[in-house]
């Protein structure tokens, strides 16, 4: 039995350890246990895991430097929880990362799982060889196993996934110079938002200290759950991003949006390979020239190569994507769902009394009013709904406002702000995702249909 997944009692004989994780899966069967208290010495031993050892001995306790310095590195981990600090009001500026001798006052969100954690602390020959289950990561490179990723993630408060750093490194090897810049010419596609970080913009900047990431690149139609990776045609205002449905989890899929169209989000795959290699397959079909075509064909042939040695998937609607779908409520407006907890007895979400076509036709006809009169008139059924939604609120069905104040945002009318203000950070609250409502509050109060780059001189 895991020991870890069944939440059970401490049985390490050091009395200074923190808690013991262990599972035989992980082993050839035996019930191989790690004293996480002590990784930074014995992770090393720790390897022997995936070659089927039975057991590891019995780590000594460590001097109390060391272990501080451990137990900084373990704060944000699934095994010790502690929430970073956070206000209602903008971030600002990234947090400085913790030392051994300082507070904990800027824990790094955690990483995605116990692998990831002890990669956080194994040496960094040992974290660039493979192994079982792991994608393979590049030595000198942003594979996300260090500072870069404390400092991407501390800046955002999101959880990056891995393919984030090794679409970086795939980059970097097609310009070394200027990574994000390697796709312009070419592709037309420029890396931004989290990859200004790994390009150190943001230590450039005159006003780095009162830069809020919650809006740098975040789009006029950009949703809270969305995060802009990478932008293409200025005059549609194409962009890609990640998708998440929680700010503690990892994206569930990679989206496209052209914010000068509409609000529409497209799904591109589950990962950036994918999505860029969708891009570029498009992109073949419309290029006639031969000698750009065939630079099209070379940075696809380098791309698909590369996804394939990470064991990336370059399908455009993966299982995962597809079970994700299972679990939406609603479409909404954008397209992309919306994914709430409703428990056996159906408690959570309930439907609008408006089909989404009728609520475009409400909303239209309140934008197109011609007096402030009519316009007041015409705001009766929402109204209407808003009470509905505070019914459902009462009776723990938070998705109904959430729909609510999701289409209301997307529809783009700054009359309907103020409901959205609202009906959203509401939501977003009684569901436990307090950084999104974050992010809808300073982005309503910032909203512009103009470039969004919070780092552009």
């Amino acid at each position: 039995m895991c020991v870890f997944e069944e939440g059970g009692m401490c049985m390490c004989p050091n009395p200074v350890c923190l808690f013991w994780q262990g599972c035989p899966r992980m082993g050839g069967g035996g019930d191989v246990r790690v004293c996480v208290s002590h990784s930074a010495r014995r992770l090393v031993e720790a390897a022997a895991i995936s070659r089927g050892a039975a057991a590891l001995e019995q780590p000594a306790p460590l001097p109390a430097a060391e272990l501080r310095a451990t137990e900084n590195l373990l704060c944000a981990s699934s095994v010790i929880k502690k929430k970073p600090t956070s206000g209602r009001g903008a971030s600002t500026g990234c947090p400085k990362p913790v030392s051994p001798d300082s507070g904990n006052e800027h824990p790094p969100p955690p990483p995605h799982n116990d692998v990831t954690s002890a990669r956080l602390l194994l040496p960094r020959a040992q974290q660039c060889e493979k192994s079982r289950g792991m994608k393979k990561s590049r030595c000198g490179r942003a594979d996300g196993s260090g500072p870069l990723r404390t400092e991407v993630e501390g800046c955002y408060r999101l959880r990056m996934p891995e393919d984030f750093f090794h679409f970086w490194d795939f980059c970097q090897e097609l310009n070394p110079d200027a990574p994000a810049e390697a796709l312009v010419s070419s592709v037309g596609l420029k890396l931004v938002g989290p990859y200004d970080i790994l390009a150190g913009k943001h230590k450039k900047a005159k006003k780095s200290t009162e830069l809020n990431f919650n809006l740098h690149w975040r789009f006029f139609y950009d949703p809270p759950e969305f995060q802009t990776i990478i932008v293409g045609d200025s005059k549609t205002q194409y962009h890609m991003g990640y998708f998440r449905d929680m700010p503690d989890d990892l994206p569930v899929w990679v989206g496209v949006n052209e914010a000068k169209k509409s609000c529409v989000i497209s799904q591109v795959g589950d990962n950036l390979f994918a999505a860029v290699k969708l891009y570029l397959s498009k992109k073949l079909k419309e290029v006639i020239e031969k000698k750009k075509n065939s630079v099209l064909k070379d940075i696809d042939e380098k791309l698909t190569r590369t996804a394939k040695e990470l064991g990336y998937s370059l399908e455009q609607k993966t299982m995962k994507m597809k079970q994700r779908d299972k679990e939406v409520v609603t479409k909404t407006f954008h397209g992309a769902g919306l994914v709430v907890p409703v428990d056996k007895n159906d408690v959570g979400y309930r439907e609008l009394p408006e089909t989404n076509a009728n609520l475009k036709r409400i909303c239209k006809a309140i934008v197109d009013a011609p007096s402030d009169e009519e316009r007041l008139k015409a705001f009766a059924p929402i109204q209407e709904m808003i009470t509905f939604v505070q019914f459902a609120n009462d009776e723990c069905d938070y998705g109904m406002g959430y729909e609510l104040g999701m289409d209301l945002f997307c529809f783009g009318s700054h009359y309907f702000h103020k409901v959205v203000g609202q009906l959203l950070p509401l939501a977003y609250t009684l569901l436990k995702r307090n950084l999104f409502a974050e992010i809808i509050e300073s982005h309503l109060a910032n909203r512009s249909a103009e470039t969004p780059d919070q780092l552009a001189a």
